[in-house]
């Protein structure tokens, strides 16, 4: 596991965010054990305690689990999975519309961009 941490961003929220990304990409599948505290901490080489915070964070949300004497595990909610991947895909896609229209483009125009993108992606994965 190896996270490129942002300075301009606290550590907990970027782990957070790493996450769920690899509980929405199926990394880890609902209802799947996450490793310990001290386990992600010394992988990470962050504190434990960010570590404590992050987890707290996502039991909050409801995204992650605490059983007793047992450890720390994904939902089995699927709908709040996908509630979570259909969040993260709404703020890329705000971030890249407001990345695009900062440039001069108009809607029109970064609907153009974005679909030709796609179909050369598509021409390339064929």
């Amino acid at each position: 596991m190896a996270i490129e941490f942002d300075n301009n961003l606290p550590i907990y929220l970027q782990v957070m965010d790493y996450i769920k990304k690899q509980i929405i990409a199926g990394h880890l599948k609902p209802g799947d054990k996450i490793i310990s505290v001290r386990e992600m901490a010394a992988e990470l080489q962050i504190n434990p305690n960010t570590i404590q915070r992050t987890f707290q964070e996502l039991e909050r949300e409801l995204i992650v689990e605490t059983r007793r004497g047992l450890g720390r595990y994904v939902t089995s909610e699927e709908t709040k999975i996908m509630e979570i991947k259909k969040d993260m895909a709404s703020n890329l896609l705000d971030h890249f519309i407001q990345g695009m229209q900062e440039l001069g483009f108009d809607n029109v125009d970064i609907v153009k961009i974005v679909a030709h993108a796609v179909n050369e992606s598509n021409d390339e994965q064929e």
